[in-house]
């Protein structure tokens, strides 16, 4: 009984972790689009703290396809700087994790 429930708990926080990347990529996918199309209206614009905020939580994947499908913030030279940085942290605390303490968790 006590490994179904352990399983039971694995399988449902995989599934938790799964959706919440899944919307943070959403979010972050939708608000670079209405990002530039305030730009294309000059309108008041979403800060790129909020934008770099969404990739450092997870949203790098949404984040990253939108610049390129609507190609904004492809060419704003410190904005892909920040972006560059916060991709190569989490690549290399991803590599830290999986080859050094998993084990040991």
């Amino acid at each position: 009984m006590a490994k179904i429930l352990s399983l039971t708990f694995y399988y449902l926080s995989i599934m938790l972790l799964f959706y919440r990347f899944l919307i943070l990529n959403l979010i972050a996918f939708i608000l670079i689009g209405y990002d530039k199309y305030l730009a294309k209206n000059n309108k008041h614009r979403i800060p790129e703290r909020t934008l770099l905020s969404f990739t450092l939580f997870g949203g790098t994947i949404g984040l990253g396809l939108a610049m390129l499908i609507f190609s904004h913030k492809t060419s704003k030279r410190s904005y892909l700087l920040k972006f560059w940085l916060i991709v190569i942290i989490q690549i290399t605390l991803i590599y830290i994790y999986f080859n050094f303490l998993q084990n040991k968790i």
